[in-house]
């Protein structure tokens, strides 16, 4: 049995053992130092007292207490040695009750001897109180409450035994799917507590908010500029608008094996984005007219693409071919040309590219909506038909788009 008395200004732990106490006193004889409950090393010199000795020399029935802790400036200082650990233990005085199970999970296993192997240092643990990089007290708790028990270490062991062998036995009863039905049926492990990212939240709703009412901006001049403007202003802020990619290749050369056969011929892609992971895409940046998106003419009672947007289609399909064409050795002539303006040492990948295209609007210069509900029904079945080679967007969509980011974020922010 393990106590704690705490005192004014230290900490001893007592320890009566339920049945011969010799072997305590053994320990510390023989070997100057002694683990009591497979959690606590102690010193010959910690201990205060314990029972007597019999005149056989048999240790009679009681409590051994030894010095656990000191009590300093709101906390129990630990030694680390008595935990089996390089780190020195602080636990707030206040707010946090101590017992074994506080230091001990099941099995033995020691709770601050794993918290040292995630800290990676020998500075002190602290938990509670008000020292820089302590663990507060709701944390730890929660931490004690969702340590695996005995129950969920069986089920996680015979669960990884039947992922390495189970396929040799026929017939093994299921031990991952028991293991994940109890899971499943236990209080959940991961916390409801939001993370500490107002400030990263504001950070994100700051950067839509400033790309919208810029994107509005230039809307309302789009007339005064020309394409390759356009295409320019619209470049600075690209990176910001879609953030799975991390760089724009301007005036991309790439060679087209197909239209004479034979020579190869030089095409030029005005703009192509890389991703994370350095695969290459194609987008396609038109200047934001009115009378861009459906035709005016229908058929059978069908809207039709307009031939802006048909051209950009038929244009970024031919990118697309030509680039997945190129292969391998495209990958290695684009990664080489453009070497200085990716990340260190990522090559560029032609896998599967996708296009994007930008143009036209659905909206008037009143925010009215510029389509009737039925063109924009055909709008949107002209766009799926596409989807799985091109994202086709409005720039009203890309509006739209970022209105929802911002809603979403000051959502998130206020939970």
């Amino acid at each position: 049995m393990i106590d704690f008395d705490v005192k004014k200004r230290s900490v001893v732990l007592e320890y009566e053992p339920d049945f011969n106490a010799g072997w305590v006193m053994k320990e510390l004889n023989t070997h100057r130092q002694v683990t009591i409950s497979r959690a606590f090393t102690f010193k010959e010199g910690d201990l205060i007292s314990g029972p007597d000795e019999t005149e056989f020399g048999d240790v009679e029935e009681g409590a051994f207490r030894f010095r656990f802790a000191k009590r300093k400036d709101g906390y129990f200082c630990i030694a680390g040695r008595i935990l089996n650990i390089e780190n020195d233990v602080l636990i707030a005085d206040q707010g946090i009750l101590l017992e074994r199970k506080l230091f001990v999970a099941e099995r033995n296993i020691g709770i601050f001897r794993r918290i040292a192997k995630v800290k990676q240092d020998d500075g002190d643990i602290v938990v509670g109180g008000n020292r820089d990089g302590a663990i507060p007290i709701d944390a730890f708790r929660e931490l004690l409450d969702k340590f695996p028990n005995s129950g969920e270490l069986d089920r996680y062991a015979s669960a990884r035994v039947e992922t390495i062998v189970g396929e040799f036995f026929d017939g093994m009863r299921s031990a991952r799917e028991k293991y994940e039905t109890y899971l499943s049926k236990r209080k959940s492990s991961v916390s409801k507590k939001p993370l500490r990212q107002q400030a990263l939240l504001q950070a994100e709703i700051d950067k839509y908010i400033y790309l919208r009412d810029t994107i509005s901006a230039w809307l309302e001049k789009a007339y005064t500029y020309t394409e390759r403007d356009w295409q320019g202003m619209i470049t600075k802020v690209i990176l910001l608008l879609f953030p799975k990619y991390v760089a724009v290749l301007e005036n991309v050369q790439i060679s087209d094996f197909y239209s004479s056969p034979d020579r190869r011929k030089k095409r030029y892609i005005d703009l192509c984005l890389v991703d994370a992971g350095g695969n290459i895409d194609v987008i396609e940046i038109k200047k934001p007219f009115d009378n861009t998106i459906l035709s005016k003419s229908r058929y059978r009672d069908n809207s039709l693409p307009a031939r802006e947007l048909s051209g950009s289609i038929m244009q970024a399909e031919k990118y697309l071919f030509h680039l997945s064409k190129w292969g391998v050795a495209g990958e290695r002539a684009l990664s080489k040309r453009y070497e200085a303006e990716l990340p260190t040492a990522m090559p560029i990948r032609i896998t599967n590219p996708k296009a994007m295209i930008i143009l036209g609007r659905d909206r008037l210069p009143s925010s009215q909506q510029a389509l009737s509900e039925s063109q924009m029904l055909d709008l949107e079945v002209i766009k799926r038909k596409y989807a799985n080679m091109m994202d086709i967007l409005t720039y009203d969509d890309l509006l739209r788009r970022l209105d929802n980011m911002i809603a979403s974020l000051s959502q998130r922010k206020q939970k």
